[in-house]
This record gives structure tokens, C-alpha cells and sequence, in this order.
């Protein structure tokens, strides 16, 4: 007896993260409709069968479409994936909430603090859907290596079970595994502070100041991460997984991180334009730097390592005197 035909999924935002999990979801038999505000580039992708820009590598699977506008992508479309860098996740659930269904469930794999009000992409989503069911994707994962697909693994966190479920489902097959779990604060808070410290892992790297270093700031970094979640209500044994520990290893240790590679150009010497200039995408630490130094004044977390690493990037101070100001810190226990 055959099984019953899967209901259409939409992925918002054509950049490489987005291409690379509307390709997981079609490769995983889901009918799967991918939008994108560049129509240039949505042209392009209709006609190569490919993201050429981003993806060049990564074929589209059958179920995999092209649609034109937000209208088409959404249209009959319960579950939603958005992957969009933060500083527009707002203005694109503005654009496409007109467009949702009554009982549409929205997913997001954006990372970081909405830098002008200090707000975690399910608050802000919050406020421009009202009480829909939301998740949150997250976890040790490059987009090339899904598109490729390689073996991996993510953490899908939502309060409604049924939608977290669902979706952990949708995305998993014989090379992709989700988790599933509850603590969204937990799970965005990681994604966000990642990002910072692998700016800072790049620096040192770039500075030549080797293993040792680089290890040192990953695990005291973690520590910075855990302090700010769990002063929101995280709980902190969500920074111990794959939204915590895992994307925090990754991003701070592999060149094919954005924010690494910014931080090696910073570290060898270049100024914050050039280190920019030669990545050519958004590098989403370099904004969740000021949101997360804002929220943890505010919150009166101590995050040493965050508060350099901004400095370095948005005051131009020298990296060897964040360096010296952070290695000259009072002595302290380590669990404090």
C-alpha cells in the first residue's frame, strides 16, 4: 500500500544555509518550495538546478522548487523554515506573515540578538506572529557539508512538542540526524555567543598563539555563553550539547566558519573593512557582538572575552591589548 503524499514545505531565505536544508528536506521526500529576496538569483538557481553562489556543488533533489514570491512559497503550506542572518529575520516575518495559514507552525535558523532591542529571534517572532507554534534549528553544522550529505547532526527546540517532533522528523534521513528539546532561550542564546568567541579563536590563531590558547578561550567561552543563558532562563545543561558545546567547537576550530575566518584576518593584522571585504557574507558576529555585550550589561553578566572582542571590532582597539587586558585579569576560582 503506498503512503500518503507529504504535505509541502517552505524555506525562506536563499543563502547558503537556507539552500542547504530546503535541499535535506526535499532529499528527504518532502515537496520543499525555496524564496529568497534576490530574484536574480532565484532565476539563476531555476535554471542550474544548483545555488551556483553559495552551494555550486550541492544538485537540487526533484522535490526541490524555485518559487517566485513569498505568496507562491507559502501558499497551502503549514510548516515554514526560515534562515534569514538576524539583522532581517524581523522585517522577513513581517513580509511574509500575511501569507501564513491559520494553523502555519514557523521554524527558524537564524542566530543572534536582534541588535537594536536586545530580543532573541522568539521574542521577536513573538511579537510579529502571536502564539503560533515556533521552533528553532540549531547545532554543529555547515552548510556545505549538509548540501553535501555528509553525516549530521542539529537540535531542533520548540514548546510544542508536536511541531518539534514533526520537524525533527522532516529533516532527518540516513545521514542527518535531529535532536529534539525544549529550552529555545538555551538553544539561541548558544547560537549567538558562538559566533562572537569564534571571532575571538580566529584572532588568536591568526596571532600564532597556538593550541593552547585556542582551547583556553573555547572552554572560558563556553563559560560566558552558559553565565548569559542561564541569567535569561536557559537551562544550563542545554550548553553541554550540540547547540552549545558542539556548534561552539565547530565555529571556533573549522576555516569553513565565517566568523573564524574573520578573526584570522584580524589576528594577522588586517583592519575590520579588509577582514570584511574578503569574505564576501554576512559574518553574523560581528552584530551579535554589540547585542550580546548590550544584553550582558544590562543582565550584569560578566563576559570578558564578548566585551574584547567587541572592543577589537567596533572601538579599533589592538588586538594584543585586548589579549594583555584579558590575560591581566584579577585572579579568580574557575567555576566563578
Amino acid at each position: 500500500m503506498s503512503s500518503a503524499p507529504r504535505e509541502p514545505m517552505a524555506v525562506i531565505g536563499a543563502g547558503s544555509w537556507g539552500t542547504a536544508l530546503a535541499i535535506q528536506l526535499a532529499r528527504s521526500g518532502y515537496p520543499t518550495r525555496l524564496w529568497g529576496r534576490d530574484s536574480a538569483q532565484l532565476d539563476a538557481m531555476q535554471r542550474a538546478r544548483c545555488n551556483e553562489r553559495y552551494l555550486p556543488d550541492a544538485a537540487f533533489p526533484p522535490a526541490l522548487t524555485i518559487a517566485g514570491d513569498p505568496r507562491a512559497a507559502l501558499d497551502g503550506v503549514r510548516d515554514v523554515l526560515i534562515a534569514v542572518p538576524s539583522h532581517a529575520f524581523r522585517s522577513t516575518l513581517v513580509e511574509i506573515e500575511r501569507h501564513l495559514g491559520d494553523d502555519s507552525r514557523v521554524a527558524w535558523a537564524t542566530k543572534g540578538f536582534e541588535t537594536s532591542s536586545g530580543l532573541l529571534p522568539h521574542q521577536v517572532a513573538s511579537e510579529i506572529l502571536g502564539a503560533r507554534p515556533g521552533a528553532v534549528l540549531s547545532g554543529p553544522t555547515f552548510a556545505k557539508e549538509v548540501g553535501a550529505g555528509l553525516p549530521t547532526a542539529m537540535t531542533v527546540a520548540s514548546r510544542d512538542q508536536a511541531f518539534a517532533q514533526a520537524l525533527a522528523a522532516n529533516l532527518s534521513g540516513p545521514n542527518f540526524r535531529a535532536y529534539m528539546q525544549s529550552d529555545i532561550i538555551g538553544v539561541e542564546v548558544g547560537g549567538a555567543v558562538k559566533n562572537v568567541i569564534a571571532i575571538g579563536s580566529g584572532i588568536a590563531d591568526g596571532m600564532g598563539f597556538g593550541a593552547n590558547t585556542r582551547v583556553a578561550l573555547i572552554t572560558r567561552g563556553l563559560a560566558e555563553m552558559m553565565r548569559l543563558g542561564v541569567k535569561l532562563g536557559a537551562a544550563r545543561e542545554t550548553f553541554m550539547g550540540l547547540a552549545g558545546l558542539g556548534d561552539l567547537v565547530l565555529t571556533c576550530t573549522d576555516d569553513q566558519s565565517r566568523n573564524r575566518r574573520l578573526g584570522l584576518a584580524l589576528g594577522r593584522g588586517q583592519s575590520m573593512h579588509e577582514s570584511q571585504g574578503s569574505i564576501h557574507q554576512v559574518v553574523e558576529g560581528v552584530l551579535a557582538s554589540r547585542a550580546v555585550c548590550a544584553v550582558a550589561q544590562r543582565l550584569a553578566v560578566e563576559m570578558p572575552i564578548c566585551r574584547e572582542i567587541f572592543r577589537v571590532m567596533h572601538e579599533a582597539k589592538p588586538v594584543r591589548e585586548a589579549v594583555q587586558e584579558l590575560m591581566g585579569r584579577e585572579l579568580r576560582y574557575e567555576t566563578e
